[in-house]
């Protein structure tokens, strides 16, 4: 069963959440901690771990955490690469960014006979393969959670409706000074809308990952149109609490940004602020647990990646930050405030239509930052 082929209509909506999540709770076992501190080094993303999910490790395993954060995965991938892999034991990438970790050789190769497999979803733990958690025929990246970039809304300003609601609504001439987006990412939909109105065919912006040539004239047209509608942005984010503040306090009225973030505007605003897939897709991303090559906590890793890998604790943090855990059988302590948000956001068809990141070559990365830059300049 792959989720790009998930359309059982008969599954109930309950079940449909994180994405049918195979039935049977997965057996948690921590790796002997012979020869280390019993403490950890985490490299998380902002919105990633909370002080609940610490207090649980640390009551489970007695191993302590150093928690520091980073809000990109340039960010990330920049810090590991000025230590040459050292300084942190575990660190959270996502899927596509693995073939960059690797050129740089960032990254031990995972040992799976330490990893509780059966505690991961299976359907992800499959298709990270696919997205760069393989390496020479070597795991490198172990699925930590999956979530979605679409469009978010104030709903006393704009009324979207699915199946109608597309990407080119941010650019439509009442939300002139009134949009926030990731420039990248804004870059990467402004194609997906071209290429379903049929102005800029793309196949859907696969070509752009494959054909430089092909990315190169493709985002060059994107980035034009979207330096034509620069003055429709009030604040570019590039990280949680960035999405956050372009609501609360920088009057934006529509966006494109993370479901996380937006379900957590949603619980501040009494659901005032809706996220919802769009027409062309939710862009969607997987992001995993990795070991730095030069870890020194290495049991504790694993440690934490088996306790990761358990129902309660994998649901501890989706419903703590709004994203989906790749942890199996996380559905039956998700919250109904959880699962609320996941309804609306991915109603209907919606789960049949996301669209994944492919793996990022490290031209792909450099171009598209290049265009990207160009976008913040103009």
């Amino acid at each position: 069963m792959d989720i790009d082929n998930f359309k059982s209509r008969a599954i109930k909506r309950r079940n449909l959440l994180k994405l049918a999540v195979a039935l049977g709770a997965g057996s948690f076992f921590v790796p002997a901690l012979s020869g280390s501190s019993g403490e950890l080094n985490l490299f998380s993303w902002s919105d990633y771990i909370y002080p609940d999910m610490l207090t649980a490790f640390t009551k489970a395993t007695g191993i302590k955490v150093k928690l520091s954060v980073y809000g990109s995965n340039d960010e990330a991938l920049n810090k590991l690469r000025a230590t040459q892999g050292s300084g942190f034991d575990l660190v959270m990438p996502s899927a596509v960014y693995g073939p960059i970790w690797n050129r740089y050789r960032l990254l031990q190769p995972i040992d799976e006979s330490k990893v509780n497999v059966d505690g991961c979803n299976p359907i992800m733990w499959s298709k990270s393969r696919r997205l760069g958690a393989i390496y020479h025929r070597e795991r490198y990246l172990c699925p930590f959670n999956w979530g979605t970039e679409a469009l978010t809304w104030n709903q006393s300003e704009r009324q979207l409706d699915y199946g109608v609601a597309s990407y080119g609504d941010l650019w439509q001439p009442e939300n002139v000074g009134k949009v926030t987006v990731r420039a990248h990412s804004a870059l990467l939909a402004i194609g997906l809308y071209l290429d379903h109105i049929g102005e800029l065919p793309s196949d859907k912006m696969r070509i752009t990952y494959e054909n430089e040539n092909e990315m190169r004239r493709i985002y060059r047209y994107c980035t034009d149109f979207a330096v034509k509608h620069k003055p429709w942005i009030r604040q570019f984010w590039s990280n949680a609490q960035q999405i956050q503040n372009a609501f609360l306090r920088n009057a934006c009225v529509i966006g494109q940004t993370w479901d996380g973030p937006a379900f957590r505007l949603s619980d501040t605003t009494k659901g005032n602020i809706r996220y919802m897939a769009p027409v062309e897709g939710a862009l969607t991303w997987m992001d995993t647990m990795a070991i730095p090559k030069k870890a020194r906590n290495v049991e504790q890793a694993y440690a934490f990646i088996n306790w990761y890998y358990q129902p309660k604790s994998g649901a501890m943090h989706a419903n703590n930050s709004g994203y989906n855990s790749c942890a199996k059988n996380v559905e039956q302590y998700l919250s109904e405030n959880a699962q609320q948000h996941f309804r609306q956001a991915y109603p209907d068809d919606a789960l049949e239509n996301l669209w994944w990141y492919p793996p990022e070559s490290s031209w792909f990365i450099a171009t598209r930052n290049e265009f990207r830059d160009q976008y913040l300049a103009a």
